[in-house]
């Protein structure tokens, strides 16, 4: 939903942020308590640093793996 505001809106790129930092926030919390919970309970028993380091590895190459580009500045006129 929030990537549909962004895409199709001129809702604030500022409010859509915070707006999905807040949502995230639970969704890594819940990753990370599922890396390092016993497997007994339903985790992957991974040690904390482990379980820290395989979140950190999925970042860094969703950052290299995943299309980057400069956006147009709103104001910009299209002779420019």
């Amino acid at each position: 939903m929030i990537a549909g505001l962004y895409f199709w809106s001129s809702v604030s790129r500022v409010l859509l942020f915070w707006t999905a930092f807040i949502l995230t926030r639970p969704l890594g919390a819940t990753v990370g308590d599922f890396l390092d919970k016993p497997k007994k309970l339903g985790g992957l028993a991974l040690s904390r640093p482990l379980a820290s380091a395989v979140i950190a590895a999925f970042i860094i190459l969703c950052v290299f793996l995943l299309p980057q580009r400069a956006g147009r500045h709103p104001t910009a006129s299209s002779a420019a």
